[in-house]
Formats: structure tokens, sequence, C-alpha cells
């Protein structure tokens, strides 16, 4: 995984970043369950899904550009956010 170092833990307190967290997380979750749907249907047997599998689908999400950030991939994004905190 890439990007282990740079994602650690989110703690949800009650500081205002994170007023909406539950919203935002319920949105981004079931987004992510309908793209995986795409490749595995509802009742998928994943003990037979290999880990190169996997990985693959998660190569090919990350680099499909997403309406929800304004059509660009979570792979740039994340490479933005690696460069600036390593600025």
């Amino acid at each position: 995984m890439p990007y282990k170092d740079a994602v650690l833990t989110i703690t949800a307190d009650n500081d205002k970043e994170f007023a909406y967290h539950e919203q935002v997380t319920q949105a981004l979750n079931e987004n992510t369950n309908g793209l995986l749907r795409q490749y595995w249907p509802k009742k998928t047997d994943f003990k037979l899904i290999s880990t190169n599998e996997v990985d693959e689908v998660i190569v090919q999400l990350n680099n499909r550009p997403r309406k929800k950030l304004n059509y660009q991939t979570p792979s740039k994004l994340m490479k933005i956010h690696m460069a600036a905190i390593a600025a």
C-alpha cells in the first residue's frame, strides 16, 4: 500500500472540522461500495477472490476519475497531498 505512512488514523473529536464526519463517511462508503459492486456482485464469495485480483481493482479504482472529486482521480489527489506534506 503506497500511502500507508501518510494515512494512519483519523480521530473524530468535537472540533468543527469533524462536524459532518458521519455524513461524509456514509457518502464515501456508499459510493465505494457501489463501485466495488461493478466488479463483484452481492453474495460474491471473497474466499475465491485472490489478493492479486483485489490489488488490480484497487489500482483501477484509484485511477478512475470521480465526480465527487471534481473528475480527478484519488491517486492524483493523494500524490498532490504527499508532495505538499513532503515540502
